[in-house]
């Protein structure tokens, strides 16, 4: 969907100008459009429906894609459950109004003391990724006298065919356990004494924008899932995971959530056990942008620079995967041709590298952009706001901490 409309006196998402928001709450400032976020789940919940699934279905919204609060309260409202990757994010969840049955651990870092949280709160499951996991995990469940619920985060060495920085289901990842090792890790720890083995989960990368990879790796998980069935441990749940891509260029479509669901659901319809599906990016990646105001006209021999009030630590990818994210102004025509000079009427189109303030060559938005600016407007803005990494924290790089409103959302 398009998140912001054009109209004569600049952009606005969901009737709300995205001006009168900047003047309001000042730049940087990220804006997410309620009715986008719900739109988006829905389109999942639907396709789950569509194939006679969605009863035994759960779709845990990955937080790691955006942990905004208004956010995790939407999804929480909607139904939705929960991929967390550490203890500060099932706190988030739970200050959301998330609940712990609905929460799947993933991760291959988990500390005792995220551990002992999640075991506390009595979360769904834990998506362990590696024998000593494992066995660390049964350790501080026996201390705690509990049994931790455990699936094995399977890894099929299949190429996901997205960035390396994002592929994660290749032996060569430091994510999942080896196929050829599942089997005998399951063995142990079904003996295990503090641990119950509940499911498989398999996640092989984001930006997924074939569905192909994604049912070549579920052929995988299903066999392994008989394999062990056959052996006497019956698993209660699969996870698929996520990975779900958006667009960002006009010439790279991304499927829609039925279409790209539709060749691992045609597998799995048949099956009794439980699914469960970690989508993030596709639900939160077209919901947002960010606001950033010019502060510098920089022109140069080579390049021209604007340096605007957002930085690589706003919005990451570009900086991280060299990503391209649509540039544009948010003033209209009339409201650039009533402005006086320098204030935000727009000058000549000419070609710019979009940075930021930060001490960094790498602290860029967007290369060569051919944007008609003047000092002091508050553009451009920002589509597809950052969903597949977490920013680092501002203090780090010295800014003052940014604003966040979301549209027809409760603010948290």
């Amino acid at each position: 969907m398009s998140l912001a409309v054009m109209r004569d006196n600049g952009l606005h998402v969901e009737g709300v100008a995205l001006a009168d928001i900047a003047a309001r709450f000042g730049t940087p400032c990220y804006v997410y459009s309620r009715a986008a976020l719900t739109k988006a789940y829905a389109a999942y919940r639907d396709a789950l429906q569509a194939n006679g699934v969605a009863d035994r279905s759960l779709i845990c919204y990955a937080v790691k894609a955006n942990s905004n609060l208004a956010i995790l309260n939407l999804f929480a409202g909607l139904g939705a459950g929960f991929d967390i990757v550490s203890g500060g994010e099932l706190a988030r969840v739970f200050a959301a109004g998330g609940v712990a049955e609905k929460i799947v651990f993933s991760g291959v870092g988990k500390s005792r003391a995220e551990m002992r949280a999640a075991l506390e709160a009595g979360i769904h499951c834990f998506n362990v990724e590696s024998a000593s996991e494992l066995e660390q995990l049964n350790e501080v469940a026996g201390s705690l006298g509990r049994r931790a619920p455990v699936s094995l985060r399977v890894n099929p060495d299949v190429d996901a065919r997205t960035h390396p920085y994002i592929a994660t289901g290749l032996k060569t990842a430091k994510f999942g356990v080896a196929f050829g090792d599942a089997f005998e890790l399951y063995r142990r720890a079904a003996v295990l004494p503090s641990i119950a083995v509940t499911g498989i989960d398999c996640h092989i990368g984001s930006q997924l924008l074939d569905p192909a990879p994604a049912a070549e790796a579920a052929d995988k998980v299903l066999a392994l899932v008989d394999q062990l069935a056959a052996t006497g441990i019956a698993l209660e749940h699969i996870d698929l995971g996520g990975g779900l891509g958006i667009q960002y260029r006009a010439d790279e479509p991304a499927p829609a959530p039925a279409d790209y669901l539709a060749p691992m659901l045609a597998k799995l319809s048949t099956r009794r056990e439980r699914l469960v599906f970690e989508p993030g990016r596709s639900l939160v990646g077209n919901a947002g942008l960010l606001l950033t105001r010019v502060e510098v006209l920089k022109p140069g021999e080579d390049k021209h620079f604007a340096v605007v009030d957002a930085a690589m630590n706003d919005l990451m990818r570009p900086a991280l995967y060299d990503a391209w994210h649509d540039i544009v102004p948010v003033a209209g025509a009339s409201q650039g041709a009533k402005a006086g000079a320098g204030e935000t009427a727009t000058g000549a189109p000419m070609n710019y590298e979009i940075v930021g303030p930060v001490c960094e060559s790498g602290d860029f938005l967007g290369h060569d952009r051919q944007l008609a600016l003047r000092k002091a407007i508050c553009s451009p803005s920002f589509r597809q706001a950052p969903t597949a990494c977490r920013w680092p924290p501002t203090t780090t790089l010295g800014h003052a901490p940014r604003k966040s409103w979301s549209t027809a959302m409760p603010r948290t």
